[in-house]
């Protein structure tokens, strides 16, 4: 039913779900059972004892209060008054013996005749000629037997002898057999009913636990756990109440939650977002919400069981931190593409060099050689002494090349000098911002006969300033705020995020940005960030 693999021989295999519930509720069952069983005898025991003592207490009784009793008791035990009597109420009520004696313990009846006339056999006989009705166990001339005895009056009210009522101890244990057996059945039959009933709760929970044994389940929750917290993206995920059910660490980091706070604190657009998609299962793809100063893309789905939905899951991740990636991508592109189109360039100055050589132009060759020289120092040269980030660096020579074919001159002030710095995320945001500000840039003087941008990076004390200043159109002073409005945008739709994620990204490094323009003249944007700077440059 699973792709899991099976247990190590090594290791001892886990018992099935089946085994151990089967196990677990018979032990349970059963000892319920065995301690119902245990006080259900002991009370049928008690209860059969004291049922046969009444009884014969009940037929004692009957006989002493029989006048033929009393009269016989005034004779002699060979007058046979009392014997028939005995013997017919013995057999009538299927009792071991009833014996009737005087006040000197002498038998007038007994089953066994030659015993008549000789004194009862027990120690147990002395309270009844007292007047106390007893109940005792004992054995006398014919068996173990339950012996009940009571007092016989005359008509004055005084005793004249004793009844003696003997059940045999055998048929009283056959009574409680017979009761207990009764009992033994009713477990048998409660026996098979929690058996059905157990197969039928094994067959219930195997459906509804995918047919997985319970170290299967514990196997697939731990591999579970362990892709959730390896994942780069945050997960987090509603049920059809809107609850948090689950959030990996990557989605606590981005939302900023602590471990063990509260995930109800989680975005708000985040969980509002997923509690509508639990409730109309339609499924969100690509959004993007804006969550503590970060822009999140958010790809959001219903989760459904048995064609019903019981909740919603969203996996998200920092749009900033992709498009860094990307401008770091596009830095190293046009470093790359710099580099290809001056390993060109080199091929064709090599060419001039070896054609002037043949032609023993010595007095031009030295001429083209100098300049070919200071044209590396003013362009290749100086950007690689004031910038010392090699990414920064081949950066800012692609989009040299890339406003030469604009039309534009991208200068690099002399003042300029940023130190290299280990710290990525700087240099990423750095990257983000000036792509985003020269390209506005290049936008907004298309169509211009000429154009100039000038480029001031300038370091000191942990902080880089930068400044990016064209002569272009310039900007509206009533739309200097909105421009970093996401969204906001003269190009057309689907623009205007450029200017919206490099204020972003700069603010959660905790730097700022700000703009100044007179329209017709000039536009200036004045950057400033945090720079991790790995040598100290005054």
């Amino acid at each position: 039913m699973s792709d899991l693999h099976p247990f190590p021989l090594t290791r001892k295999r886990p018992m099935k779900l089946n085994t151990l519930l089967t196990l677990m509720v018979c032990a349970t069952i059963g000892s319920v059972l065995l301690v119902v069983f245990a006080l259900y005898s002991a009370q049928i025991t008690r209860a059969t004892r004291d049922d046969v003592k009444d009884t014969a207490l009940g037929i004692a009784r009957t006989l002493a209060d029989t006048p033929e009793i009393k009269r016989g008791l005034m004779e002699s035990p060979q007058a046979d008054i009392i014997q028939p009597i005995a013997q017919a109420v013995t057999k009538r009520n299927d009792l071991l013996f009833t014996v009737v004696t005087d006040m000197q313990g002498i038998r007038y009846s007994h089953p066994n005749e030659a015993l008549l006339g000789l004194h009862f056999i027990g120690d147990d006989l002395p309270p009844a000629l007292e007047g106390k009705e007893n109940v005792s166990v004992n054995r006398g001339a014919l068996d173990e037997a339950l012996r009940v005895f009571t007092p016989v009056y005359d008509d004055e009210h005084e005793q004249i002898g004793v009844v003696v009522v003997g059940i045999s101890l055998y048929k009283v244990e056959k009574q409680i057999a017979r009761s207990r057996l009764n009992a033994v059945w009713t477990i048998l039959f409660s026996i098979l009913m929690s058996s059905l009933a157990i197969w039928g709760l094994v067959r219930v929970l195997k459906r509804i636990l995918f047919g997985l044994e319970p170290y299967e389940i514990s196997a697939l929750f731990e591999q579970r756990q362990a892709m959730l917290q390896s994942l780069r993206e945050g997960v987090l995920a509603v049920d059809i109440h809107g609850r948090v059910t689950m959030i990996n660490h990557t989605a606590r980091e981005i939302l900023l939650l602590p471990a063990g706070k509260q995930s109800e604190n989680a975005s708000e657009p985040l969980l509002s977002g997923l509690r509508e998609v639990s409730q109309t299962g339609i499924a969100r793809q690509d959004q993007e919400i804006s969550c503590n100063g970060r822009l999140l893309l958010c790809n959001m789905v219903p989760v459904k069981s048995q064609n019903q939905v019981i909740g919603a899951i969203s996996t998200f991740r920092d749009k900033t931190e992709i498009s860094q990636l990307m401008q770091r991508i596009d830095g190293m592109v046009n470093y790359v593409d710099a580099l290809r189109s001056h390993t060109h360039e080199f091929m064709n100055k090599l060419h001039v060099i070896l054609g002037l050589l043949h032609m023993k132009r010595y007095d031009k060759l030295e001429e083209y050689i100098i300049q070919t020289a200071h044209n590396y120092q003013t362009d290749i040269g100086v950007i690689q002494r004031k910038v010392k980030s090699p990414v920064i660096a081949g950066f800012l020579l692609g989009k040299m090349h890339r406003a030469k074919e604009a039309g534009v001159t991208l200068t690099l002030a002399d003042e300029c000098l940023i130190p290299d710095t280990a710290n990525e995320e700087q240099v990423a945001v750095l990257v983000t911002v000036l792509g985003n500000l020269i390209e506005n840039a290049l936008d907004a003087m298309e169509g211009q006969a000429e154009g100039e941008i000038g480029l001031l990076l300038h370091y000191q004390h942990g902080w880089l300033s930068c400044e990016v200043s064209d002569d272009g159109p310039g900007i509206d002073p009533v739309r200097l705020e909105a421009i970093f409005t996401k969204g906001y945008s003269t190009k057309g739709e689907n623009r205007g995020v450029g200017l919206f994620l490099a204020r972003q990204q700069i603010q959660n490094l905790g730097g700022d940005i700000t703009v100044e323009s007179e329209p017709g003249v000039f536009t200036q944007f004045f950057v400033h960030i945090p720079w991790d700077s790995e040598r100290n440059i005054a």
